[in-house]
């Protein structure tokens, strides 16, 4: 018999997950697999890490958003287990499992991982000791995620960011941004800067239409310091899926950066907070093993 680990936030999304749970256990004890049941907490991190230390799993699973997911893989990277992750996506926007074309009706996401289908997908790396799976992002916006109530982001999903980050738009404040890459270094007035290794970001779909997940490559893309009225239309071409032609975008891959601003600015690290600037950020190729379709 297999045996897998089955770590779940109570607490994502639409907290739809607590009720599935003998759901989950009826349907992979089926296929003969045992699930060991984990409840997330992040002030308990060291005791997970030892846990898959010192058990032996076929694969993981976790249950959650996109702060549970990569808390999970930094786990997984960190032990040195070697052994692919299962994704339920129960978050608000769930833009990895977007990205990996993980379905997000849950019987159907079951269904991937009991397939066992595996695919090694990149990685980020973050001044050498924080992984991450989809985004790191600076500037306005950036923080929109947790200052967006959660009743609100229950009731309309990854709208309450976008209704949130309009909100925003009057207080916007530009920053000097320096990237320094192996053969090309640019200083910019920047509001706003992410780097992702795919498609969805903030559960806007194809976002950066040339990511690709298993090149080693990090996409970069930085929206310059602009107008208040074309801040708001560069929302309304997001939405229309045309931003990538604004003037006001910026566009940049590579495998490793060295990225400062001359000031604090809000840091988010696959929509959780991050440390403040300077940071080194680097991609490990096909780092990590996911289950997918």
């Amino acid at each position: 018999m297999k045996k897998a680990i089955f770590i779940y936030n109570p607490l994502s999304g639409a907290r739809f997950v607590v009720s599935k749970i003998g759901y989950v256990f009826e349907k992979f004890q089926k296929s003969n697999i045992l699930i060991q049941p984990y409840i997330l907490n992040a002030s308990k991190q060291n005791e997970l890490m030892e846990l898959m230390q010192k058990e032996s799993y076929d694969f993981a699973i976790v249950a959650g958003g996109d702060g549970s997911v990569s808390f999970v893989a930094n786990i997984l990277m960190k032990s040195g287990q070697n052994i692919p992750l299962g994704i339920i996506p129960a978050g608000t926007c769930n833009d990895f499992a977007k990205c990996i074309n993980i379905p997000l009706k849950f019987e159907e996401n079951l269904e991937v991982i009991l397939n066992g289908n595996e695919k090694q997908v990149d990685i980020g790396l973050l001044n050498g000791e924080r992984y991450f799976l989809n985004s790191y992002a600076g500037g306005v916006f950036a923080d929109v995620s947790f200052k967006t109530d959660n009743e609100f982001k229950k009731n309309l999903g990854a709208f309450a960011y976008y209704i949130k980050a309009l909100s925003e738009v009057k207080n916007i404040k530009s920053f000097q941004l320096n990237i320094k890459m192996p053969r090309r270094e640019i200083n910019l007035d920047a509001i706003l800067f992410f780097i992702t290794n795919g498609k969805s970001i903030a559960g806007f779909p194809n976002m950066v239409k040339k990511a690709n997940l298993t090149d080693g490559m990090m996409n970069i893309a930085v929206i310059k310091r602009c107008s208040n009225i074309d801040l708001v239309s560069l929302f309304f071409k997001v939405l229309n899926g045309t931003w990538d032609k604004d003037s006001n975008v910026v566009f940049i891959e590579a495998k490793e950066c060295f990225i400062s601003a001359n000031k604090d600015i809000q840091i988010t690290v696959d929509g959780e907070k991050g440390e403040p600037l300077p940071a080194v950020i680097k991609f490990v190729n096909k780092g990590i093993k996911v289950f997918v379709k």
